[in-house]
């Protein structure tokens, strides 16, 4: 059996056109994020060769697209991103979207994001 790679370090910090990540623990196949959306803002359409997310609404109010499901999120909600299915979470409201996103596979790396679309052009 082959070992989970993890490429993230707990205290790893990302800043992104949309808001910013903060990986609050990391360890064999599971990564936690603290993710924020700033109001008007949105991730890229996306997905994942080599790990599934659970999202964890914890503040403010979203919109996620699964696939082709549209999704209306709020504290205390939760949405499982399958493996491969295109996701993205958009933060529709005038306050701060935050979630707490799970990773788990056997590979959680930056490098496993396939972007589909992006409204910053990156």
């Amino acid at each position: 059996m082959v070992e989970p790679t993890i490429r993230y370090q707990t205290g790893e910090l990302g800043e992104r056109p949309w808001g910013r990540w903060r990986v609050l623990e990391a360890g064999k196949g599971f990564c936690v994020k603290r993710i924020e959306v700033e109001p008007g803002h949105r991730l890229s359409l996306q997905y994942h060769h080599h790990r599934y997310e659970d999202w964890i609404v914890v503040a403010g109010t979203g919109l996620v697209q699964c696939d082709e499901e549209l999704i209306s999120v709020k504290s205390g909600d939760r949405v499982r991103i399958p493996l491969l299915a295109r996701h993205r979470i958009a933060n529709p409201g005038s306050d701060l979207l935050v979630i707490i996103e799970v990773q788990h596979g056997s590979l959680l790396d930056e490098n496993d994001i396939v972007q589909v679309e992006d409204d910053y052009v990156r």
